[in-house]
């Protein structure tokens, strides 16, 4: 292979490794509109965790968290000012009696959480109850925010609703302004509380910061493929025509 076609799929390599650092823990998806989840305010597909097939964790060290899954975005820099956003959307089929949460928490040069949702019979979902406060300086629309009940069950939960209790947020929009330039990361958690059974799930889409959209973790950006596919297509070229030259 030449070292032309060798520097064409390092690049399509390096492009697809590029958000190496995003990383699933557990069970991590991208849907379309799907039951009760419909399109975001930013349109097109989402980006989800669910604790539904998830792996023992902690999550927030609360106490008493069975198993779930997060979904961590690659670092991405920031400048003092710059306004990050996202959407999101909390769906439970355990919200009659079990405390299952979500958060989603600004890491890499900041330790800070910008959103907290857990189920409960009555009241406000967001924020979560007995969960760590949301950063000073974030804008959750609309805020608080109860339960809608009655929904159908979300295919990345599984089936079933403990005692009617599936339900759903809706789409929220978070806003935080950046205080100071640095790298950062976004994490997307879900998990369960006393029990494995009955799941819930956190959609989120349209995160960005600046103008700068953030991709959802493990999916490749369009340019990435791109160049991926014709990096490969110029390898299997060169490989017929040695072939043929060999013959």
């Amino acid at each position: 292979m030449s070292k032309g076609l060798f520097a064409i799929v390092g690049a399509a390599t390096l492009a697809l490794s590029a958000p190496a650092a995003a990383q699933c823990v557990g069970t991590c998806g991208t849907l379309g509109p799907d039951g009760v989840v419909t399109a975001s305010p930013d349109g097109g597909t989402y980006g989800y965790v669910t604790t539904y097939g998830g792996v023992t964790m902690s999550g927030l060290g609360l106490g008493s968290e069975t198993d779930g899954s997060t979904s961590t975005t690659a670092n991405f820099t920031a400048n003092a000012g710059d306004v990050l956003k996202f959407y999101f959307n909390y769906v439970t089929t355990d919200g009659a009696g079990y405390a299952d949460y979500a958060w989603v928490s600004l890491g890499g040069d900041a330790n800070l959480t910008l959103f907290t949702a857990r189920t409960t019979p009555s009241g406000s979902t967001v924020p979560g109850f007995g969960m760590p406060p949301i950063a000073p300086g974030v804008t959750l629309n609309p805020y608080p925010v109860n339960i809608i009940g009655g929904a159908p069950t979300w295919s990345p939960v599984g089936s079933g609703c403990f005692s009617n209790g599936c339900g759903y947020t809706d789409w929220i929009e978070m806003t935080y302004t950046i205080n100071t330039a640095g790298t950062y990361n976004l994490t997307f958690g879900v998990v369960n509380w006393s029990d494995t059974a009955f799941d819930s799930g956190l959609a989120y889409d349209g995160a960005i910061i600046g103008d700068t959209p953030i991709p959802n973790p493990g999916v490749p950006e369009p340019a990435a493929w791109a160049l991926l596919i014709a990096g490969f297509g110029l390898v299997g070229a060169a490989l017929r025509r040695r072939s043929a030259v060999t013959a």
